[in-house]
């Protein structure tokens, strides 16, 4: 049946047009953003998770940025550590030479001396953003520093931030609040440390701060015997001792922050990599959705033209 009020050809080609339109917006828009899934409209599943797995990623950015501040401290204190071990060894040189007979021990000393304001200029000056992990000013001590190493989202979707600890215990050289917490102001007990302990303390400590501890300073004149320097070059060699190995515990804590500055870096392309699966385009398949489409855009507007002039047919039938 033929009507002028109801075309159901052009109806049919509307309905088309309209259905290739919205393909065609969809398709354009994904071109244009580079997305499959820009909203949650488009698929609340993936863009869920990619939401979440963006902000993680921003957090673990974050970590990375931490890890090479974190990185900072510890090469400041290493380099400075490492600087303290060598003027140690150039002291304990310097002893070892004063055993010498009709050696001037007093110009000696004065080499010490030296060499112990070094020290002291060494620790005060492993500074990093407003912390040393090498010289305590304070009363109470340094404690157990921490950089921030990574940012952990469990099975639960629970998250934490793991950190990696240091106890300066094992690296503060001078303390002025308590001697007896830093390596170079510390009382060391020469008796202790020989084969034979004769049970007398014979207690040494290398750098006074104004609080010293028990014990006789690390130092020479004329009047000092072989013995006194038997004491000292013992000493001497244990501190170098205890702060080579603090120099190996923060070279161990520098690789595991290298160690961990990769992986995080790793962590985050993956990611990005896994984002991109879930909510990028292909555009090479959404290239060619996109010239069919337009071809039947092109070929919707033509059928609805066509649809909307058969109407006009109907003309003929009153013309005499």
């Amino acid at each position: 049946m033929t009507s002028i009020l109801t075309n159901s050809a052009a109806m049919a080609a509307l309905q088309t047009l309209r259905s290739i339109d919205n393909s065609l917006e969809t398709t354009q828009a994904r071109v244009s953003s580079g997305l499959r899934v820009e909203t949650a409209a488009d698929n609340a599943a993936y863009w869920s998770i990619a939401t979440t797995m963006r902000s993680d990623n921003r957090a673990i950015s974050t970590v990375a940025d931490a890890l090479g501040l974190g990185a900072a401290k510890v090469d400041t204190a290493y380099t400075s550590l490492e600087s303290v071990i060598e003027v140690m060894s150039e002291i304990k040189a310097k002893l070892v030479a004063a055993r010498e007979p009709g050696v001037d021990k007093s110009k000696i000393n004065e080499e010490i001396k030296e060499l112990k304001n070094q020290l002291v200029s060494a620790a005060q000056s492993a500074s990093f953003s407003g912390e040393n992990w090498l010289y305590n000013t304070g009363s109470d001590a340094l404690g157990v520093k921490s950089v921030v190493a990574s940012f952990v989202r469990t099975a639960g979707g629970n998250v934490k931030v793991a950190t990696l600890d240091f106890d300066t215990e094992n690296s503060v050289l001078v303390d002025e609040g308590d001697a007896s917490r830093g390596y170079l102001t510390k009382s060391i007990d020469a008796d202790a440390l020989s084969e034979s302990p004769a049970g007398t303390a014979r207690e040494y400590y290398l750098i006074d701060m104004g609080s010293p501890g028990a014990g006789s300073p690390i130092e020479i004149d004329t009047n000092t015997s072989y013995d006194d320097l038997d004491d000292m070059i013992s000493v001497t060699d244990y501190i170098i001792k205890d702060l080579t190995n603090a120099a190996s515990t923060l070279g161990a804590i520098t690789k595991r922050i290298n160690m961990q500055e990769s992986f995080v870096a790793t962590l985050g392309d993956v990611i990005d990599k896994g984002i991109g699966r879930l909510v990028d385009a292909d555009m090479n398949e959404e290239s060619t959705r996109l010239k069919a489409l337009q071809t039947q855009q092109q070929l919707g507007i033509q059928s609805l033209s066509i649809a909307n002039s058969s109407a006009e047919n109907i003309l003929q039938l009153f013309r005499q």
